[in-house]
């Protein structure tokens, strides 16, 4: 999940003028929009519904052209709908505390923890140290994916696609000096290229499979509790994305493996690499001893309500004591804190963590978590969804579950590609909540589907963070990355929908 400073992203000359010309387009349609939709007649809306639209349609053109910072446009549209008397200070504010807010904190300050005193790494050495890995490059390819993804499950994809790049670069080196003898950094090829690859869109991938992932999974979850009235628990989400995550890594794999071209068979020089790293690593320190600790707490208490349901079910006492005691949100604050109070070195008084670190946690997610949630109960107590829901059935004909599932998706996918897939789920996901019940079909698969589908971004450097950090090691040709981006966006649509179609009618979803 969090990261403890931002990634530079790498974008060309054209991409840089693109990003300078949205950015200045989007200071002058926001007002634009705003005034707009405000004097423009809307007898069918309450006033406040009226002015409410007049709010989001400006907040989401702030986050379509990044005029702002997302988390600046997001409290632009609490102060907008405050001062225009929308809804009072406390109904607009109250989102910003929802307890899933909470999850984002405990979950960032597990994460920096993570990658500060370096289990990260230690993990994806020991799965390295494996021998048969040296016996085939596309295992080594495999590998390097699936280390990605599983690491994405509780970090976020840029902070594993930062972890796995270095590891990735050192191997390719140490290829290229058993191959030629010689020194110097990686050499740009296909093999080089696939790694790069697998790496960035196997972090995208994993996010998926748990709540923590990814901010669209948290956006997704609490929109789907308060909107639609079903609360998804931590182990429910893992039993649905996981296979959903599984079919989608396969499917990345056979898109991207054939870019490997078998002229250099040997993946000789990965076992001295692995070798040295781990021995630089040294035993785990006290810091790693504690974060393991601290996380695999975390982990159980998460799913150990859902388990208890399973066995004892329901309906008993014992379920519903667990699940009322141990929210989501607050199992990773509590295990947060735990980072606090377990020493380092008792002597001098240093912790796991220190606030220092914690404070510089992705504050700015959290505050468009907060943003989003909020104009999304408003759209609902206003009205706006509901009239949103007749004019989007009534324009797309669509008035289908399936057909209503496929829009929403496509649409988040598309957004996702231009804009942050926090600023698509916050967008995209009331929007088909609304079309669904609107429809008078299960609103569940829709929203699931613009869930998974924010999560998306593959075809270009700007897309997410994860593709940058690659596309700046210049062992990926932009061409490559579109081509395989597109492929994958295509792919990855009907992964999902194919899921959704199975999943949500055993789930009880549909």
């Amino acid at each position: 999940m969090g990261r403890e400073a931002p990634i530079e992203e790498v974008l060309t000359e054209a991409e840089e003028r693109f990003e300078r010309m949205r950015s200045a387009a989007g200071f002058v349609l926001a007002p634009l929009v705003f005034f707009v939709l405000y004097l423009m007649p809307a007898p069918s809306l309450s006033a406040e519904a009226h002015k409410l639209l007049a709010v989001v349609g400006a907040v989401l053109v702030l986050w379509l052209s990044e005029a702002v910072p997302l988390p600046a446009a997001a409290l632009i549209g609490a102060v907008l709908n405050i001062m225009l008397g929308v809804a009072p200070a406390k109904t607009v504010l109250a989102p910003f505390a929802d307890p899933l807010v909470f999850l984002f904190i405990g979950s960032f300050i597990l994460a920096a923890s993570i990658t500060h005193h370096g289990l990260d790494r230690r993990f994806a050495f020991a799965i390295f140290s494996i021998r048969f890995l040296e016996e085939s490059p596309l295992r080594l390819l495999f590998t390097f994916g699936l280390i990605s993804a599983v690491a994405s499950m509780w970090i976020s994809n840029t902070a594993a696609t930062a972890m796995m790049l270095p590891i990735g670069v050192g191997v390719l080196g140490a290829m290229g000096e058993m191959r030629s003898g010689a020194g110097g950094g990686p050499r740009r090829d296909r093999f080089s290229t696939a790694m790069m690859l697998m790496i960035a869109y196997g972090a995208s991938v994993g996010g998926i499979a748990t709540p923590i992932g990814t901010p669209p999974n948290i956006i997704g979850i609490g929109m789907m509790n308060e909107l639609i009235g079903v609360k998804v628990t931590f182990f429910e989400w893992m039993v649905f994305a996981l296979p959903i995550t599984a079919a989608m890594f396969l499917y990345l794999f056979l898109i991207v493996g054939p870019l490997y071209s078998r002229s250099d068979g040997a993946v000789s020089g990965v076992a001295g690499y692995v070798a040295g790293a781990r021995a630089r690593l040294g035993p785990m320190s006290r810091g790693e001893k504690n974060t393991a600790a601290a996380f695999a707490a975390a982990v159980v208490l998460w799913v150990l309500p859902s388990i208890v349901g399973l066995a004892a079910g329901k309906d008993s006492e014992i379920f519903r004591l667990l699940a009322s005691r141990l929210n989501s949100g607050i199992v990773a604050v509590a295990a947060a804190s735990l980072l606090f109070v377990l020493p380092v070195s008792w002597k001098e008084r240093r912790f796991t963590m220190d606030w220092g670190r914690a404070a510089r946690i992705d504050w700015g997610t959290i505050l468009l978590f907060g943003g989003g949630l909020s104009l999304g109960k408003l759209m609902f107590s206003t009205g706006l969804a509901e009239a949103f829901g007749r004019g989007l059935t009534g324009l797309t004909g669509a008035s289908e579950l399936w057909a209503i599932t496929a829009i929403g998706t496509l649409l988040a996918i598309i957004l996702s590609e231009t804009t942050s897939n926090t600023a698509s789920a916050n967008m995209v996901i009331p929007v088909v909540i609304a079309v669904a019940q609107g429809a008078g079909v299960p609103a569940m698969p829709p929203a699931l589907g613009a869930c998974l589908g924010a999560s998306f971004g593959f075809m270009l450097p700007v897309s997410t963070p994860p593709n940058a950090i690659v596309y700046g090691s210049g062992l990926v040709p932009i061409l490559t990355m579109v081509r395989k981006g597109i492929l994958f966006d295509i792919g990855g649509f009907a992964v999902i929908m194919a899921g959704l179609m199975i999943l949500c009618p055993l789930m009880g979803w549909t």
